[in-house]
């Protein structure tokens, strides 16, 4: 134990011997310039002082840019919610979802996926700019309004100027990508939905009831488009699905406004809810839209669109909801109101997947292609058939290189001694 504290301290002096220079070993004129050059040290300060005046101004311009960043982050974050808001992504995605829909009952066998991705997103595009010009033309009705009120227009948040500009070039983005990657027919369609929301509804929604059931055309336009863009016509079973959502808007917006009857009321709207105090004539009109609906599933199989099941799907799910405005009819109250409200919410996304599940190809496309590919086999057949007539052609007019030998003159040889000889004349020596 001594042993290793004796041998430890030992150590210890060895090393501060090392460490610290001992007088002794190494006298002041040798520790001089050491101690000259700390006090040399000491007494200037400028190298210092510049060194941090250098890490200061890179501190304040990494501020300056941490502030930038930020400031570009709030104000892409800012205008990012406005054109949400303003587009109504909710709505448009429905609206998206519905000419999809379209777009793959429109097809045959094989769904052109690229196809439907461009399809889609021109239809959000149109519809973002058509929900966003709504909002420009109704700014001050919908101040009014509490529901409406906390919107990026009648807020302050973003400037018609704006509003008007991101519809504007939404819009035509839509209307140029949808006659680029489909075809002119769903082009057409989308902007005279565009049109006819934004300028033939949008005002009529303070003129006149009617509205109810423009808006509805207006809903029902998008599958149209799809079907359109998918096989660049319309038949008579692309109805189905735009006639569904026609008569399912009737009793879904009726059960809406009679709800918020009173909210747009204070906003200035004309709603048809407005002169039926009783709820009476607002039920029955739901209930008549509602028995519309019942044939569709029917008219479906009979079309060719979808199989024998989905007629029997549609008939039940037109039922339920059917049921859902009878007893808005017979008991007109905000509690039976908002059954039917609901009960709507869930009919359309289950009426779409049961007709996507159950369709049946589109059999005019698949004619129309093959009629096609057959047009273009027998085309394809005639230009073969004139290139090898043109090359037999050239191949006549060229010169034969083949010389032909004269043939061998049996007849001069025994036994016919006195037969001539024949003379042999070549095709060349006609010709010269």
């Amino acid at each position: 134990m001594w042993r290793g504290s004796a041998t430890a301290a030992s150590a210890a002096r060895a090393l501060r011997s090392r460490v610290l220079p001992d007088s002794s070993h190494y006298p002041a004129t040798a520790l001089a310039p050491i101690a000259s050059a700390r006090s040399s040290s000491s007494s200037s300060p400028a190298p210092a002082a510049a060194a941090g005046s250098a890490v200061a101004e890179a501190t304040a311009a990494a501020a300056a840019v941490s502030r930038q960043a930020g400031s570009i982050c709030d104000a892409l974050r800012h205008y990012g919610r406005c054109y949400f808001e303003l587009s109504k992504a909710r709505l448009s995605a429905l609206v998206v979802a519905t000419s999809g829909a379209g777009y793959v009952l429109g097809s045959g066998n094989m769904v052109d996926i690229a196809g439907l991705c461009c399809t889609c997103a021109g239809t959000m595009m149109v519809a973002a700019s058509a929900n966003t010009l709504n909002q420009v033309f109704e700014i001050k009705n919908d101040s009014k309004m509490k529901r409406t009120m906390r919107r990026p227009l009648p807020s302050g948040r973003i400037s018609p100027a704006h509003a008007a500009m991101w519809a504007t070039s939404v819009g035509v983005a839509g209307t140029a990508l949808l006659a680029w990657k489909a075809n002119g027919l769903a082009a057409g369609l989308a902007a005279s939905n565009l049109i006819l929301y934004a300028f033939v509804y949008t005002p009529l929604k303070q003129i006149h009831p009617v509205n109810t059931w423009v808006g509805a055309v207006v809903g029902a336009i998008p599958p149209l488009l799809g079907w359109a863009a998918a096989s660049s016509e319309l038949s008579l079973n692309a109805m189905i699905l735009p006639a569904a959502l026609y008569y399912w808007q009737i009793p879904h917006f009726m059960a809406l406004a009679y709800l918020c009857r009173n909210d747009y009321l204070a906003g200035g709207y004309r709603m048809f809810s407005f002169a039926d105090p009783t709820g009476k004539r607002t039920a029955w009109v739901s209930l008549r839209n509602c028995l519309y609906m019942l044939p569709l599933g029917f008219f479906a199989y009979n079309w060719g669109l979808t199989s024998e099941w989905f007629s029997l799907e549609a008939s039940l799910l037109t039922l339920g909801l059917t049921i859902g405005a009878l007893s808005f009819v017979l008991e007109p109250t905000p509690k039976t109101a908002r059954r039917m409200f609901y009960g709507s919410l869930l009919y359309l996304p289950a009426f779409m997947a049961g007709l996507l599940l159950h369709r049946l190809p589109n059999e005019q496309k698949e004619h129309n292609v093959t009629q096609t590919s057959e047009i273009t086999g027998i085309l394809y057949g005639a230009e073969q058939q004139d290139e090898e007539r043109a090359r037999q052609k050239r191949e006549d007019r060229k010169p034969s290189r083949i010389h032909s030998r004269p043939p061998v003159a049996y007849a001069s040889v025994a036994p016919f001694p006195f037969l001539p000889v024949p003379i042999y004349v070549s095709p060349q020596a006609h010709e010269l």
